[in-house]
């Protein structure tokens, strides 16, 4: 019989998020794909998780699919984590699981933990109907994006580094107004959580004078106008 991929999701920050399923399954699969086996390790030994760990990241990935779908044909069960929340979700995790499935062999994704999702919710904005954008790009095509995002009208959830958030702020500002409202979440489930809540211009004026430690959820309010029709012909009668 083949093998089983499983997909994770592991605690963003406070361990106690870990599920037990999530814990049985990390203890009985015969080996874990980590995203950083230096980060995953404290984790692993603090529930008692002895299976052998190999690294997995998008500096490897590509060349190691063909071996793990070896792996899972020779019937061992295979467990991939990221960091932290949900594999494949801003992490490593799609290639493997496209490849995965190409091959005819079976993949599991767990529920569990998850940073937009927090963030969203207690943001005080729309959530039924959202747009998750993840990481911008870095350089090339980022102020495309933006400008297509300009006139969206779901909610809009990104994820943004420390050093570049107020640079993003700025973005923002300027294709969608300053006075756009917006939800900012850091260091979610751990010790320091803050969320900020305000115009984006308040939101800036508050990171500008504070600490900028952590990872950031930014829930951005969509447009309130549509996008203006493109090539709007007249014609009189």
């Amino acid at each position: 019989m083949h093998g089983k991929l499983y997909l994770v999701p592991t605690p963003i920050g406070n361990l106690e998020d870990i599920t037990l399923r999530a814990l049985r399954v990390l203890k009985e699969v015969n080996l874990i794909l980590a995203e950083d086996t230096r980060t995953s390790a404290p984790m692993l030994k603090h529930f008692g998780i002895e299976q052998k760990v190999f690294a997995h990241h998008q500096h490897n990935e590509h060349k190691a699919v063909a071996e793990i779908i070896r792996f899972l044909k020779e019937g061992q069960n295979i467990a991939l984590i990221s960091d932290a929340g949900t594999p494949a979700i801003s992490d490593p995790g799609f290639l493997l699981v496209r490849e995965v499935l190409k091959n005819g062999l079976a993949v599991e994704c767990l529920p569990g933990a998850t940073a937009f999702v927090p963030a969203l919710v207690n943001s005080g904005l729309p959530n039924d109907r959202f747009v998750f954008e993840g990481f911008l790009p870095v350089k090339k095509g980022r102020q495309t994006r933006l400008k297509e995002l300009e006139y969206e009208q779901r909610t809009l959830v990104f994820y943004e580094s420390p050093h570049r958030l107020l640079k993003t702020l700025e973005e923002f500002i300027e294709v969608f107004g300053e006075e756009r409202q917006a939800s900012i979440s850091r260091e979610l489930t751990k010790v320091f959580e803050e969320t900020v809540r305000g115009t984006l211009a308040e939101v800036k004026q508050h990171f500008e004078t504070n600490v900028l430690k952590g990872e950031f959820v930014m829930v951005v309010a969509g447009s309130e106008k549509p996008a203006p029709k493109k090539d709007e012909k007249y014609y009189k009668k």
